[in-house]
């Protein structure tokens, strides 16, 4: 098995896009930031220089099978892995530390996320603590919720400015909801630039009431024929009228009516937003995680 690194997502694309394609839910995350990295380098979008950007692919006689990648723009520069053996796990984290750069945290799929921060902390006399459990869900058969007053519709570039307070929001108000300190969660902020590219495109909308946006719900541009839903939220004073179950309800079925399969993420410690999308109709397909080596 040979670990191959890439420091151009089209060479990565070319090289992994069959595997990722052979199971385009999973790899989600992977082949749409892959995907938007190609893209905004060729529009001459420079990637930060202080933020490490590579992808990798274990490659068995010709064939991938797995891949990893470390783009994420936030705290410590948390690896990606999807599924892969512990040897390769381990051989990712040797590889890394081999060539001075270690990594000190990891999201993506259980087991492999665990034994290469272990590998990663016996290594930096650290440890290895879960931040976050998380669950992948893909939707299979759409079920409606009760109608809720209100209408769904694309944001609008004017609303620009609320939009971006709802996405600060959505991660410290779902820490305070799992019970975790509020903003404990690394997370990825959205340049502005970016942002508008994603109304623009009509990738977000929020929920509507009597002329006033009281939810907020987007969708991912589709790789692999695959979009993913979020983030969704409701700000404090919304919340309880059924907006995020209407809301995502819409944008799945219009994902679906566009030839779209639908997915999303939740974290495994707020039971009430797993709650409302397996009333949806999504299903869970794998659990992940987001550890930290500190």
């Amino acid at each position: 098995m040979e670990l191959r690194f890439y420091d151009d997502p089209g060479e990565f694309l070319d090289v992994a896009g069959d595997y990722l394609a052979e199971q385009p839910v999973l790899s989600t995350v992977m082949a749409s930031v892959a995907s938007r990295i190609r893209d905004q380098r060729s529009a001459g979008v420079p990637w930060p220089d202080d933020v490490p950007c590579w992808f990798a692919a274990f490659v068995d006689r010709g064939k991938v099978g797995a891949t990893a990648m470390r783009t994420a723009p936030f705290g410590e520069y948390p690896a990606y892995l999807m599924p892969m053996s512990d040897d390769a796990a381990v051989l990712l984290a040797r590889t890394l530390l081999d060539r001075d750069e270690p990594v000190l945290g990891a999201n993506g799929a259980l087991p492999a996320v665990q034994v290469f921060c272990e590998e990663m902390a016996s290594a930096t006399d650290l440890r290895a603590t879960v931040g976050q459990h998380t669950r992948l869900f893909e939707l299979r058969e759409l079920k409606e919720p009760p109608e809720v007053p209100g209408r769904l519709r694309p944001a609008r570039l004017d609303e620009q400015d609320v939009v971006a307070g709802w996405y600060d929001a959505f991660m410290a108000d779902a820490d305070e909801q799992a019970g975790r300190p509020s903003g404990s969660s690394p997370h990825e902020a959205v340049e502005p630039e970016e942002l508008r590219r994603r109304i623009e495109t009509g990738r977000v909308f929020v929920w509507e009431l009597d002329g006033t946006p009281v939810h907020l719900t987007a969708a991912t541009m589709p790789a692999f024929g695959v979009s993913r839903v979020g983030p969704v939220y409701t700000p404090k004073e919304h919340r309880g009228h059924g907006y995020a179950s209407r809301a995502v309800y819409e944008v799945s079925k219009w994902l679906l009516e566009n030839g779209t399969r639908a997915c999303l993420f939740t974290d495994q410690a707020n039971p009430t937003s797993n709650k409302i999308y397996e009333a949806l109709g999504y299903e869970g397909l794998v659990d992940m995680a987001n550890l930290r080596v500190e």
